[in-house]
């Protein structure tokens, strides 16, 4: 089979993927390009997981994209209607045709003298190898494993007789309808499973090893409504999406900058929504101050109602072993299950798994730098798309795209082939990418690109400064070497 050129190729067709795409058609006109999705349907992580309750815990003002307003009233939406919402947002802006599905990527070598990536491909079931060639190679793909999520060492679980379930993995029609349910975890994806087990389930208890920050959102914003009333969609939209993003930098900078203060308000919050005497400090008093680790939120308070009606049950202490019918604790304690659900976290990994090569060279990831939170130091014509860990994902994303289209079009107007990030101060102190200290991001965080202490090598964690930075700061700088003529 020929080999296919583009130029460009993106990886991955979730949210970032598909908003890669409206950003190559609108802002890079005429640029060919397609999007290779290692599975069978649009959607990234929003396809992948299918757990109960899954839903975002950010709204839907600023997971959405820009350029397609979010106009159905809950503001942190179930998953179906965000998978629904991506896949519109797809076959609205006619790029649905440009992804070619079950294509899974192996690794792109770059080679100078061509000014274009080879790409090696692994398609369908029986993974037949397919080649493509690139000038620009642009990884949307997130940094979760799809194939395989984190589970730690369980003493003794093959001597339990109940099921136990990870939930990146759900079984089609599992029924726990009058079932005892231990979901192990503490993070956003067991403070999701709760609540929704709980409607069915005789009884949910989530076992946590330590408590996390716990935030409770209307998941209805009276205020994005309202803009929706009297407003034109896509002005309703900019500026709900315009308070949410105000709401949000305002919040993480207060824990930041007061962190003692923050400890009292989101403990105080906790406490108003139990039964008063509940131990909120045993439960919801974490060992590390707001925004070390993702902060939780919960939809409408569902986990308090669920603890406070005594549908569920938080238990913090560790496992020592299965049992036949349950789990026995550290502490001595039992705890009677029929189904035991692992929500302990996810494995990361960087591009998708690829490996890359420049001119021959293996490329180690761990020993890159980002540049603008995007481009990897002496990699040539690569970006590749990570969010905030304190914000909603596509705020970055979108920016990201945008700042991809610029460079595009300014090598076409000056006639480059290649740019490259290139680090001059050898002095630079490595500092991990992704600055959140849970245990998910610590398991895998030397096989991730580095960054450093300063602009353009650090990422902000701030939209209003990566806005400025990826949308109207100059694309060239001293940092990023361009070469070749056309």
């Amino acid at each position: 089979m020929a080999i296919e050129h583009f130029d460009v190729l993106v990886v991955g067709a979730g949210l970032s993927g598909i908003g890669a795409g409206y950003a190559l058609q609108n802002y890079c006109k005429g640029k060919r390009y397609a999007i290779l999705e290692g599975r069978d349907a649009i959607g990234g992580t929003w396809d992948l997981f299918r757990y109960p309750g899954v839903r975002s815990d950010t709204d839907m003002y600023t997971l959405g994209y820009a350029f397609k307003p979010w106009t159905r009233p809950q503001a942190m939406a179930e998953g179906a209607s965000i998978l629904q919402y991506v896949r519109e947002a797809a076959r609205e802006f006619d790029i649905e045709r440009h992804v070619r599905f079950n294509h899974r990527v192996r690794s792109a070598a770059w080679s100078s003298s061509d000014a274009r990536w080879t790409v090696e491909v692994d398609v369908g079931s029986d993974a037949t190898p397919r080649t493509y060639t690139c000038g620009f190679l642009y990884l949307c793909s997130g940094y979760y494993d799809y194939a395989e999520g984190f589970t730690p060492e369980l003493p003794g679980h093959m001597d339990f007789k109940g099921q136990i379930v990870h939930p990146q993995f759900w079984p089609p029609g599992l029924d726990y309808s009058g079932k005892k349910v231990v979901v192990v975890g503490s993070g956003a994806t067991a403070i999701t499973l709760v609540p929704a087990m709980s409607e069915k389930a005789a009884h949910v208890t989530m076992l946590q090893r330590s408590p996390s920050y716990v935030v409770s959102l209307p998941s209805v914003d009276g205020v994005a409504n309202a803009f929706h009333r009297w407003l034109p969609a896509r002005w309703a939209h900019r500026l709900a999406r315009t308070k949410s993003v105000a709401f949000a930098t305002a919040f993480f900078h207060l824990c930041r900058k007061k962190p003692v203060f923050a400890r009292k308000l989101l403990r105080a919050g906790v406490a108003k929504s139990l039964p008063k005497g509940y131990e909120v400090d045993a439960h919801f008093k974490p060992r590390y101050e707001p925004w070390d680790e993702r902060v939780c939120f919960v939809r409408d308070g569902d986990l308090f109602q669920a603890v406070s009606n005594g549908r569920a049950s938080m238990v913090t202490d560790t496992i020592d072993h299965f049992t036949a019918d349950g789990l026995k604790l550290g502490s001595g304690r039992s705890l009677a299950a029929d189904i035991v659900v692992t929500a302990t976290g996810l494995k990361l990994t960087p591009c998708a798994g690829m490996s890359f090569s420049v001119d021959g060279q293996v490329v180690d990831l761990g020993k890159t730098y980002t540049y603008r939170g995007l481009m990897l130091s002496g990699v040539p014509n690569l970006a590749f798309c990570v969010g905030y860990s304190n914000a909603s994902w596509t705020l970055r994303a979108d920016l990201s795209s945008r700042f991809v289209a610029r460079l595009l079009n300014y090598m076409d107007r000056k006639g480059h082939r290649m740019c490259r990030p290139q680090v001059d101060d050898n002095t630079m102190t490595p500092q991990p990418l992704i600055g959140l200290r849970s245990g998910y991001v610590l398991r895998s965080v030397t096989r991730f690109p580095k960054q450093g202490a300063a602009s353009p090598w650090r990422m902000a964690q701030n939209y209003y400064s990566d806005l400025y930075n990826m949308r109207w700061r100059p694309v060239a700088d001293k940092h990023l070497a361009f070469e070749g003529r056309r």
